[in-house]
């Protein structure tokens, strides 16, 4: 078998009021502090279902729910927690596409039928260890950051996995995963949910957590 290619707030006036009465340093650590919004908060927020856009993340999103389902104690449920600082990479629908279809042999039209033929090929346990191979713990890094990271060895949330960064011309940012035979993704936007401790960054490939 051939393996996986193988991932706001409102103030009130009241708030407001009260914020502009404080004393000044109190106001400025206030707009300093991170939000707390999840990225799963802001992967469900466009209403949680499949569409025709082969460019956002509605078959991540669908996997992770998945994995909460059938584990709902996973370590995937930290992307729930907006007070838990983490950087994630997002593969796009298209990313999972090219997944599937060198699992399958197959390219599906829709991204229901890719979800589909990725779990009944991987299973849940699978899916659960490609997504954590996309978080990074304990660090929020943005696009600026990471712009500064070339070289830099990014522990993930899949135990004993790395991810490694590398950053072309100054501004073009790859990551290598642990396949080295594997065409390594790059990202194509940056700081999804940026102002808060749960950042993201959405890539062109599914990452791959071993030599395959």
């Amino acid at each position: 078998m051939q393996i996986r290619r193988i991932a706001t707030a409102l103030v009130t006036a009241c708030v407001a009021l009260a914020l502009s009465a404080a004393p000044a340093s109190a106001h400025s650590r206030s707009q300093d502090e991170p939000g707390t919004r999840s990225l799963a908060a802001v992967l469900t927020a466009d209403g949680n279902k499949f569409d025709r856009n082969w460019n956002d993340y509605d078959i991540v999103t669908e996997a992770v729910l998945a994995v909460l389902a059938a584990k709902p104690s996973s370590a995937v449920g930290v992307l729930t927690d907006g007070k838990v600082a983490l950087t994630a990479f997002l593969p796009t629908d298209r990313a999972f596409r090219n997944l599937v279809g060198d699992l399958t042999g197959k390219w599906y039209r829709s991204e229901s039928k890719v979800f589909d033929a990725l779990v009944a090929a991987v299973g849940v346990d699978t899916v659960e260890a490609v997504l954590l191979y996309h978080v990074v713990p304990g660090a929020t890094i943005t696009r600026k950051d990471a712009l500064k990271a070339d070289g830099a060895v990014l522990q993930t949330a899949l135990a004993g996995a790395s991810v490694t960064v590398d950053v072309k011309c100054h501004w073009f940012v790859t990551l290598v995963d642990n396949d080295p035979d594997d065409r390594n993704p790059w990202v194509r936007k940056f700081d999804i949910n940026r102002g808060n401790l749960q950042i993201a960054h959405g890539i062109t490939e599914v990452l791959r957590p071993a030599n395959l």
